[in-house]
């Protein structure tokens, strides 16, 4: 059943929230309207878990409506709505998606930060909050962008679509639902997502990571078993010793080296930088037939360069541990949740079977978890006219400057549309500063010159494949 309210659509809900902040002025700036936009969006807190999404997309909603753009509410949960725009072209071409999550991880301990977390602070340049790089800041440009086009009244060669979907970090139930029952909604050629970033090589040059790929987490799940017996008798079978000891053997253990197309290909390039030249008499030794030469020359990336290591290495991280409810009592079972971050040519069953063929004791188990599983997906090719169209605005605009196709070791609900068949790009705006990057952090932050110039680039990809010459 659809409910029509303020000039958009809702489906299946009509929640009533508290109203977001005021719309910006139309006679800002595009960069200016985009920093205006992400205040108001740190502002709102849309922490998950908790389930607040909707008052993002009723602020979306209010922007656009006072801009004339139609837009829709769109899913079944009142409070964790998704919220799509369009700007309508000649139909010449596909439509464009612009996709950026409405939802943030949780702030944490408040205490810790030196910033209210949702207070949008502007110190020294840098503008606080949690959101602001993970994904706010990127939902602001394209809204400014969109808002941009309608104030211009500029024609479009294909529709320009905005997708802000809910729960992307925490089970990806937005886009899912999209597929299942909205894809006609977000039906286009290729997507521009989070998960790109530029950074200076050293010098004058600048990279533009443009992510066409990324790793699959894979949760996986060891349990140890015994008998319960007092903490004053030492057991060998002690679940918690017996587990700590598989943790640490998969932990240490060099998972193997495996390059895909994508990750070959930005190493190569990599490596023609002068900060990089260090990797050129490493590379070949990745792929040789000896494992033991290929994992020795891994463990060198890992010490000079750890990012770069795991863009061919499957990681594992234990992340979460589960045992008795007393200090004095040995339990009878133990978990461990280790987060494992496989590439995309290895699949869940070779994770599990190499864990198990690792640990000497066979009475670990080891399993899946429960949870979510994402995606493996082939890379978006490099060939479409979005991927051409970032590398020719980044070009003109930094000639001197090098655009890379790259794996990101962090994952994004655009899998979910890869493997739907549409070619996804993590469009690199924005710059991450290897030695202080923030995201998922306390103080997270994004300067204010970042976030301009990458408004301004994002402006310029989408006239570039958008627009009508």
């Amino acid at each position: 059943m659809w409910f029509l309210r303020a000039g958009c659509a809702l489906l299946l809900f009509s929640p009533v929230v508290r109203t977001a902040p005021g719309a910006v002025e139309d006679t800002l700036p595009l960069v200016d309207r985009a920093q205006r936009y992400l205040v108001d969006l740190i502002k709102i807190d849309s922490s998950n878990p908790q389930g607040s999404e909707t008052k993002i997309a009723e602020y979306l909603r209010q922007v656009a409506n006072n801009n004339g753009i139609p837009c829709e509410l769109l899913g079944d949960n009142p409070k964790r709505l998704n919220f799509v725009a369009r700007l309508k072209g000649n139909g010449k071409a596909r439509p464009l998606l612009l996709m950026a999550h409405s939802d943030t991880i949780p702030a944490g301990d408040r205490t810790l930060w030196t910033t209210d977390p949702f207070g949008a602070e502007i110190k020294s340049g840098y503008l606080y909050g949690r959101g602001s790089l993970d994904d706010k800041a990127l939902l602001a440009a394209e809204l400014a962008v969109m808002i941009e086009i309608k104030n211009r009244n500029l024609p479009l060669a294909r529709d320009v679509i905005l997708m802000s979907e809910s729960d992307e970090e925490n089970g990806a139930s937005g886009i899912q639902w999209m597929l299942q029952h909205a894809y006609s909604k977000i039906d286009a050629e290729f997507a521009l997502n989070e998960g790109g970033y530029n950074f200076d090589s050293g010098g004058l040059r600048r990279v533009y990571q443009v992510q066409t790929a990324e790793k699959i987490p894979t949760r996986i799940l060891l349990t140890a078993r015994g008998v319960q017996a007092p903490g004053s008798l030492p057991r060998a079978d002690n679940p918690l010793v017996r587990l700590a000891r598989a943790v640490l053997k998969i932990v240490d253990s060099d998972q193997p080296v495996r390059l895909s197309a994508t990750t070959r290909r930005y190493l190569r390039d990599l490596a023609k930088l002068p900060a990089y030249e260090w990797l050129t008499p490493v590379l070949p030794k990745l792929e040789s037939p000896s494992a033991a030469i290929a994992n020795a020359a891994a463990n060198q990336i890992r010490a000079k360069a750890p990012e770069l290591e795991v863009m061919i290495r499957t990681s594992v991280s234990p992340t979460q541990f589960r045992a008795g409810s007393r200090f004095n009592i040995i339990p009878n079972a133990a978990e461990a949740l280790l987060d494992v971050r496989r590439l995309p040519n290895e699949t869940r069953e070779d994770i599990l079977a190499r864990f198990r063929l690792l640990l000497t004791d066979s009475s670990i188990e080891v399993t899946l978890a429960t949870g979510p599983q994402m995606p493996s997906t082939d890379s978006s090719p490099v060939n479409s006219a979005l991927y051409k169209a970032m590398e020719t605005v980044f070009n003109r605009l930094h000639p001197e400057d090098v655009v890379l196709p790259y794996m990101s070791r962090g994952s994004t609900d655009g899998s979910y549309l890869r493997a739907k068949g549409m070619p996804v790009y993590g469009v690199p705006l924005f710059e991450i500063d290897p030695a202080d990057n923030r995201f998922h952090a306390l103080d997270e932050r994004i300067s204010i010159k970042n976030l301009q110039d990458g408004t301004e680039l994002l402006w310029q990809i989408v006239l570039e494949v958008a627009g009508v010459l």
